[in-house]
C-alpha cells in the first residue's frame, strides 16, 4: 500500500497541491499555480509516476491545462481541447478529467457539454462525436453552473456521463454511441417529472466491486413543489443496479434530497456518502454541517459530524468538492465555497479542518502515491 497521500485542490484563484504521509495528520501545501484563474477540476494520474492535471480556463488569459510531473512542485501549461473551427461552439470551461485504459489515454468533459478523448497525455484531443453531436445535444440547457459535462465514469466498455442539464448518458461500445439512460431520474423544473433527458444530474459514483451499481446525486429539493406536474419528493439521491439503465430513490432518511457531491467507499460498495444542502440556500441544513453515510447501499443513513461546527455554519460543497482516499482506513475530504478544506479520518468518523482560508474551493481530488 502506498504510504503517501496527495491532494489536488481546485479553487477560484488557482490550484493547490498538498502532500502527507500515511497518517494524514500534517499536510504540506503548495501553490497556488495558475494563480487568479478558476480551476474547476483536477486529476491525479497514478498509472505511472504521479501526474497532476488541472483545468485553467479564462476568457482573457486563454484556455489551457496545467500539468505537473513533480507532485505539484511546479506546473507547465498545455493546450486545452478545442472544438473544430466549423463547429460553432467554443470552449468555456473544463469540468472533468478521467484516465483511460491505455497509457496516455485521457477523457475530458467540457462546457458546452461535450466530450474529448486523448491518446497522448492531453497533447492533442479529438472530439467524441457520439455524445458531443448527439441528437439531443442542441436541446440541452445550462444549469446554474453552465451547460457542463461534469462526470465521467468508466466501466470496461461502458462509459457513463453526467450532464447538467442533460441527464445521464450511457455508452456500451467504448464511446462510439450514447443513449439517454434516465428511467427513474426526476426533474423538478419541467412539467414532465420524468423526461427522457434534460435532468440536472449533479454527480455519479461507482465501485468496481459492484458491477452494474451506480449512485447518483440529482437535483432534488422538489418535495414541496405545487406547480405543473406536482411535488417530486426524494428524486435527489438515487441508485442503479443495472448499469444505469434504470434508477430508484435511496433518499429516505436524509434531512433533504438536495446536494451536489456523492462518493463511494473505496473498499465497500455498500458504503456511500452525501452532503445534503438546503434547497433554496445551497447551504448546510439548519446551519449545522454534516456528511451523511449509508452502510447499506442507501437503505438507511447516519450523520457524521464529530469535530464540525454545531451551529451558525452556512457553507456549500460543490459537485466535485468531495473525495475519499484509498488507505486501509480511508479518510474523506471536502472543500467549501468559503475556503475550508476538511478531512474526516476513519471514513468520516472524526473531522478536522486542515485549512480555513483558501480561496473558494471547486474541486478536491486525492490519490495514494
Amino acid at each position: 500500500m502506498s504510504d503517501r497521500t496527495l491532494l489536488s485542490i481546485g479553487t477560484k484563484k488557482g490550484v493547490f497541491v498538498a502532500e502527507s504521509d500515511a497518517d494524514r495528520q500534517q499536510f504540506e501545501l503548495r501553490g497556488p499555480f495558475g494563480a487568479g484563474v478558476g480551476v474547476y477540476t483536477t486529476m491525479i494520474d497514478t498509472r505511472t509516476s504521479p501526474r497532476v492535471y488541472a483545468s485553467s480556463c479564462n476568457a482573457f488569459f486563454g484556455m489551457k491545462l496545467l500539468v505537473s510531473d513533480d507532485r505539484g512542485g511546479s506546473f507547465a501549461e498545455q493546450a486545452a481541447p478545442a472544438f473544430p473551427e466549423d463547429d460553432g461552439r467554443a470552449l468555456a470551461n473544463i469540468w472533468s478529467l478521467e484516465p483511460g485504459d491505455e497509457p496516455g489515454e485521457l477523457y475530458c468533459g467540457v462546457e458546452p457539454a461535450s466530450l474529448f478523448h486523448s491518446h497522448d497525455n492531453g497533447e492533442s484531443w479529438q472530439l467524441v462525436d457520439g455524445i458531443s453531436n448527439h441528437e439531443h445535444a442542441r436541446q440541452w440547457q445550462p444549469g446554474n453552473g453552465g451547460l457542463c459535462m461534469h462526470t465521467i465514469v468508466r466501466d470496461g466498455s461502458r462509459l457513463h456521463l453526467g450532464i447538467s442539464t442533460g441527464g445521464h448518458y450511457l455508452s456500451e461500445d467504448n464511446g462510439e454511441t450514447f443513449a439517454a439512460a434516465n428511467t427513474g431520474v426526476g426533474a423538478g423544473f419541467v412539467p414532465d417529472p420524468f423526461p427522457e433527458f434534460g435532468q440536472c444530474v449533479h454527480k455519479i459514483a461507482a465501485h468496481p466491486a459492484a458491477p452494474g451499481r451506480l449512485y447518483m446525486q440529482n437535483h432534488g429539493g422538489w418535495a414541496d413543489w405545487h406547480g405543473p406536474g406536482g411535488p417530486r419528493p426524494n428524486i435527489g439521491v438515487l441508485r442503479s443496479d443495472d448499469f444505469g439503465k434504470s434508477w430508484h430513490s435511496i433518499a429516505e432518511g436524509l434531512p433533504n434530497d438536495f446536494g451536489f457531491p456523492i462518493a463511494a467507499h473505496p473498499h465497500n460498495p455498500d458504503v456511500v456518502y452525501v452532503m445534503p444542502h438546503e434547497p433554496m440556500t445551497r447551504t448546510c441544513p439548519s446551519g449545522s454541517p454534516g456528511v451523511w453515510r449509508s452502510q447499506s447501499g442507501g437503505g438507511n443513513w447516519e450523520r457524521l459530524a464529530n469535530g464540525m461546527p454545531t451551529h451558525d455554519t452556512y457553507f456549500t460543497v460543490l459537485r466535485d468538492g468531495m473525495a475519499i482516499d484509498n488507505h486501509l482506513s480511508p479518510a474523506l475530504y471536502f472543500g467549501t465555497t468559503t475556503g475550508q478544506l476538511w478531512i474526516g479520518h476513519e471514513g468520516g468518523e472524526k473531522w478536522t479542518c486542515l485549512w480555513n482560508s483558501l480561496p473558494p474551493i471547486y474541486s478536491v481530488k486525492v490519490a495514494n502515491i
